[in-house]
Order: C-alpha cells, then structure tokens, then sequence
C-alpha cells in the first residue's frame, strides 16, 4: 500500500514531481508551476493529494475537489497519475481510495471521476473502488 497524503505546502520536489507526471497525464497541458501550485493548496475546496515510495519519491498524485451544491455536497477526482516507473503497485488504487476517504470526512453525498474509455487499467480500478458507470452526457465548452 501506498503512502498517500493531503499536500500542504508546496516546494521544489513537489513541482519537479508534478513537471514528471503531468506529462505522463496529458501531452496538451503544461505541468504547474510553483504559484499554480500553491493557490491550488490554499484552494479550501481543493485537496491534492501524492502518494510517496518508502524512500519518500512522490510517485502519483490526483486531485479532490469538495463543494457544496443546492442539492447536497458533492465531490469530483480529478487528474489521477501514477509514475509509469512505478505502475501495478496499486498506487491509483490508494489515490483514489484516500480520496473517497477525505471525500466522505468533508460530507459528500457522492463522488465523480471521469476516465477515458481507452484506459482500462484505470477503469478497472475504479469499479473495483465501487464506482458505477453513469449513462449520461459529459459536455465541455471550451473558454
């Protein structure tokens, strides 16, 4: 199992794990920088979490957001990566599950991810987490 915990503040070993990761996540976004970082952190809706090796590497991070909505608390996981030098070791599994778990300590009533098709592997844990594929719609308008 993976240690995972709740970022708090924000250093140079965060944002050179983030500048390895989020490539790994996505070729169309930069990696944040340390500002970035930071108002992400002192976000009170927003929880970033990062799992870390028994030598302390950070080795995968997501990111949680609670807020409140008129029908409830609601909470969304966002951005789940794991260092594919450490892939299989059931990092996202632990990400995901610390998540749920700060999730349901803040209130939420549910809580939503979205993940492509094409990641299985993800998938897979997921639904092994409990998360039941919803039929609906995702839209996104562009800004």
């Amino acid at each position: 199992m993976a240690a995972v915990e709740e970022v708090t503040t924000v250093d140079d070993e965060l944002v050179a794990a983030f500048a390895r990761l989020i490539p790994q996540l996505s070729s169309s976004s930069p990696p944040p920088t340390a500002t970035e970082l930071s108002t992400l952190v002192s976000s009170p809706d927003a929880h970033l979490l990062v799992s870390r090796d028994d030598d302390g590497t950070i080795t995968g991070t997501t990111t949680l957001i609670v807020f409140r909505i008129p029908t409830g608390v609601r909470s969304l996981i966002e951005d789940v990566v794991v260092d594919s030098a450490y892939s299989g070791r059931g990092i996202s599994y632990d990400l995901a599950r610390a998540a749920l778990d700060v999730a349901r300590a803040a209130g939420a009533k549910t809580c939503d991810l979205t993940s492509r098709p094409s990641r299985a592997a993800a998938n897979h844990v997921y639904q092994k987490l409990g998360f039941e594929q919803r039929e609906t719609n995702v839209y996104r308008f562009s800004l």
